[in-house]
């Protein structure tokens, strides 16, 4: 069995206009997702694993832009091809959701042995591409998240380079 953390987060990057960056799976073409990664260690806090995963998987340096906690979790079962990855009776995964708002659509660099393909997306057409259901409804969030975000303060974000 595996050593992976079941602990997860799910990364919707996007702009003011509520264009979402969505990304198609290597393993699975025809498969779009937001970023998603789990935590490299136990202790790694989880503005951190999303800052890792955004830069691993789309080249974006997050810290340049407004990472909020959606103080949304999810948890949902593993699917049993993906158990071995986990420790032994692991079966389910907790998920965080962050939104990332970023100034405009940016170019992005794909990890090849993760992505095929990129597109921003108008927030409704990206919740329809997606597959997965808890990245389905946190797009469908976005318009309230958004609100609520630009009320609170960023999650350790930093404003961005004028």
């Amino acid at each position: 069995m595996g050593t992976k953390i079941p602990e997860s987060v799910l990364v919707v990057i996007h702009t003011p206009a509520l264009q979402v960056l969505v990304l198609e799976r290597a393993d699975h073409p025809g498969f779009w997702q937001s970023v998603t990664g789990s935590k490299d260690v136990a202790d790694e806090p989880l503005e951190e694993t999303c800052r890792r995963e955004v830069l691993e998987e789309t080249g974006i340096d997050a810290a340049r832009y407004r990472l909020c906690d959606w103080k949304l979790t999810n948890r949902y079962e593993i699917y049993q091809h993906w158990r071995h990855r986990y420790p032994d009776g692991v079966t389910h995964n907790t998920e965080y959701v962050f939104g990332l708002l970023v100034p405009e659509v940016l170019d992005v660099a794909l990890a090849p042995r993760e992505h095929l393909g990129y597109a921003w997306l108008d927030w409704r057409e990206a919740a329809e591409r997606c597959f997965s259901w808890s990245n389905v409804e946190a797009i469908r969030q976005l318009p309230a998240r958004v609100r609520a975000c630009e009320a609170g303060p960023a999650d350790g974000a930093e404003e961005p380079d004028a």
